[in-house]
């Protein structure tokens, strides 16, 4: 039988490494999702000398493996050099695919199922797949079964230039296909909702890619290791970054999911990014007995389900049962990272905690939550800069989060992402 929430061991997050977060140019970059979180494991695993072997369990978030690493959580683990007698497994809860993987980790380890656990998340969303759709899967079937040299040449002259049309794999899985709409016409939705207008997305846009400049200029992302592709090219900073941004040129990009009246723009939206982070958590008794150190714990966590349309609103929704049960209050959380999805759907989380009707009707509060102070969300920049590949970012974001607590001699962190489909996540951790 599960402990109960009192009797949970504590679980630390010894340390993580990330790769450098990649843009998708098109063309398929030089990683694969394995490469990348191999690349992530094998560095902090070197840098605390651990035996891959010691290892209870490896769980690895992934929205779209590639065709020869299905578990791709078991890939990796063997490409680690775990060996066959280390369970490992692959989770998927779209965009906070990483954040699943760590708090299955962390309820193994609170429960005493597991001592040391290698979690992550991953993806290469630059090698997402380009499909067949069904009338050239079907025109294949009916290929297959001829026999003559007649029975083909008749299958050749069906084809028709409809069944030349691919599947983006990528758009689709950005399309909620119970509402029918983009994760970017989501984000218009709640721009109309909570007023947000064009230059508020913007000057948040250009405020992620200078928060993200002053980090990398200060040595502020140490979590990142550099990685090498056949060709001896270094990767060892997030290739997103646009340090020339500014209010005149975000102006002129042209809406992309409502080309009329829409506002939201590739330029306030995340980019579409490959990337992997790799954290180890582990029990007391286990940085106990492998001389381990302690970046953080993690305290908590949350899942909250919405309408779908609105799913840019998932973090409210899971972090304020979240803090309610941790009797946290917004004043005494020391840094917030809330995913970057799009500019105004961190506008619109910021917005709901500060609108009664929200908080009443949506969350049944009885009054506002409060407002988040600017200087301690999101401080060292986001996925609009960053870059957001999916199965990674929930993971990147918690770790990030011990970093910058670290950093500030902060105590209190919460990270939280929205999710699509309708959800939100969030983890509450703390540095003692």
């Amino acid at each position: 039988m599960a402990a109960t929430r009192s009797k949970q061991r504590p679980v630390f997050v010894v340390d993580g490494a990330r790769t450098p977060f990649l843009k998708a140019g098109g063309k398929p970059n030089a990683f694969r999702a394995s490469d990348l979180a191999v690349a992530a494991g094998r560095q902090l695993l070197l840098r605390h000398a651990i035996d891959p072997s010691v290892f209870d369990e490896v769980i690895l978030g992934c929205v779209m493996p590639g065709p020869d690493e299905a578990n791709i959580g078991r890939v990796v683990a063997l490409r680690l050099g775990c060996g066959k007698g280390v369970p490992a497994w692959t989770v998927q809860r779209n965009c906070a695919s990483g954040m699943q993987a760590l708090d299955n980790a962390f309820r193994n380890i609170a429960d005493g199922r597991s001592e040391l656990v290698l979690a992550g998340g991953v993806e290469s969303m630059s090698h997402a797949p380009v499909l067949l759709n069904e009338d050239m899967v079907g025109w294949l079937a009916d290929w297959s079964r001829c026999k003559t040299f007649g029975q083909k040449a008749k299958a050749v002259g069906q084809l028709r230039g409809g069944h030349f049309k691919p599947i983006i794999g990528l758009l689709r899985g950005l399309t909620d296909p119970v509402v029918g709409l983009s994760m970017g016409q989501t984000a218009e939705i709640l721009a109309q909702r909570f007023g947000i207008d064009r230059e508020m997305m913007d000057a948040y846009a250009m405020q992620s890619h200078k928060r993200l400049a002053k980090a990398q200029d200060e040595g502020y992302l140490s979590e990142i290791e550099a990685i090498y592709d056949t060709r001896g090219t270094v990767y060892d900073q997030d290739n997103g970054l646009r340090r020339d941004t500014d209010m005149a040129s975000l102006a002129k990009l042209k809406p992309v999911f409502d080309r009329h009246f829409g506002l939201v723009t590739a330029g306030n939206s995340a980019q579409v990014t490959d990337g992997a982070a790799m954290l180890i958590l582990a029990s007391e008794e286990a940085v106990q007995k492998h001389n381990l150190p302690v970046l953080g714990r993690i305290l908590d966590s949350q899942w909250a389900g919405l309408e779908p349309s609105q799913m840019g609103l998932g973090p409210v929704h899971a972090m304020t049962p979240l803090l309610d049960r941790l009797s946290w209050k917004l004043d005494k959380v020391d840094y917030w990272e809330i995913n970057e999805a799009f500019a105004t759907q961190v506008l619109a989380c910021v917005e709901a905690w500060k609108d009664q009707d929200y908080c009443s009707n949506e969350l049944g509060l009885k009054k506002v939550m409060g407002e988040i102070d600017p200087a301690t969300l999101n401080v060292d920049g986001g996925g609009v800069s960053i870059g957001h590949p999916v199965g990674a970012s929930g993971a990147r974001i918690v770790l990030h989060l011990l970093h910058v607590l670290k950093r500030t001699n902060g105590k209190r962190g919460v990270a939280s992402l929205c999710i699509g489909g309708g959800q939100g996540g969030a983890m509450a951790v703390e540095r003692e």
